[in-house]
């Protein structure tokens, strides 16, 4: 039986990617070696880490003065490090989820920290409107969708400060106006590649103002000078990122990724929408987000959640259970989920919903 990946991360990756890693793990390029044991200060590796920057660079057309890094400890890591790095006296930021909390948590560490505008209210199912961002803040921070709950910024704001955008879950899936942005940052395991490595795009200018002294390794300077090299990075990682990114470029790069991936949330949220069994949990369509779709099932079917769900496993489905602390489904569309798995998805709504 074919399966349906729809994990919210680790997550899908495309067929390219995994097959050529295959190889590449087995021999890479010919040279006799793993990529699992070259050295990452090889001659092979250092064509592979360029490639992968240069692919990001020209998929999101990032102008110049900006530079594209792999770090450690993915987005969590950053959490700590973006404060440790730019934050002298306040940061201001939106909170519209678990992650921008935990961001937050991190940023109380180093200076005072102003919430502009909270959705916790309502379990982050929507996305705040009308607040103002401090012209006194260092930065102002954004997390620019949020897996766990559905929701999704798909503007690119106008910040008078910094502005920072954790993008750990729609990075490459829409174009981006990157020079709206003093940084976008994450983990990989989504739109890039694999679980182990995170990624930044940092204006260069933004960067060596902190007033306190920084550990090496969590320097963004350090990063940005050394290319990523300045201790041993995940090759393996990196590597099946470049093979995915090259993979996003052969498909057409941003403006059809995205074109595809609208037309696979406008499946999905449609049937929701039509079926009498499930419920979308976020109800302004302006904010739902068009890579983690979230749904429940209705008031009078409340008790047939467990049924779907073994229902949909059944029918190859992987990965469609909501987040353990808000429950119902979750269905992870990234880039690499094609729109076949999406109407294998909407067929099984559709038998279940006809069996009752």
């Amino acid at each position: 039986m074919k399966k349906h990946n729809f994990n919210a991360g680790p997550s899908i990756l495309s067929q390219y990617a995994i097959e050529e890693t295959a190889k590449g793990v087995l021999n890479l390029n010919g040279s006799g070696l793993s990529i699992l044991e070259i050295s990452h200060r090889s001659k092979e590796f250092s064509a592979i880490i360029e490639e992968a920057e240069n692919l990001i660079k020209e998929l999101l057309e990032i102008p110049q003065g900006y530079s594209v890094v792999f770090v450690h400890g993915g987005a969590s890591m950053q959490f700590c490090m973006i404060p440790y790095n730019l934050l002298n006296k306040k940061a201001a930021f939106l909170d519209t989820g678990t992650w921008a909390s935990k961001a937050i948590k991190e940023a109380k560490n180093f200076g005072e920290v102003v919430v502009v505008a909270s959705s916790k209210d309502k379990t982050y199912n929507y996305i705040p409107k009308g607040w103002t961002i401090p012209s006194d803040a260092d930065y102002f921070h954004i997390t620019t969708n949020n897996t766990i709950y559905g929701t999704e910024i798909t503007t690119d704001i106008d910040s008078p400060v910094p502005l920072i955008a954790d993008a750990s879950s729609d990075i490459l899936s829409r174009p981006m106006d990157v020079s709206k942005y003093a940084m976008i940052y994450g983990g990989a395991q989504k739109n890039i590649g694999p679980a182990g490595i995170g990624f930044a795009i940092i204006k260069d200018e933004i960067l060596g103002k902190a007033n306190r002294p920084i550990p090496t390794i969590l320097d963004y300077r350090t990063y940005t000078q050394e290319k990523s090299l300045y201790n041993t990075p995940s090759c393996g990682a990196i590597y099946t990122a470049m093979l995915n990114l090259r993979w996003l470029k052969n498909e057409g790069g941003l403006k059809e990724i995205h074109k595809r991936n609208l037309e696979k949330a406008r499946v999905l949220y449609d049937e929701i929408e039509r079926n009498k069994v499930f419920v979308a949990t976020v109800n302004d369509v302006n904010d739902r987000s068009i890579m983690n779709v979230n749904f429940i099932m209705s008031e009078n079917y409340k008790d047939k959640e467990e049924d779907f769900q073994k229902f949909a496993s059944s029918k190859g489905m992987v990965g469609i259970k909501g987040h353990r602390s808000i429950g119902g489904f979750r269905a992870s569309i990234y880039n690499a989920m094609p729109l076949s798995g999406v109407q294998a998805l909407v067929d099984a709504m559709k038998e279940f919903e006809k069996a009752l």
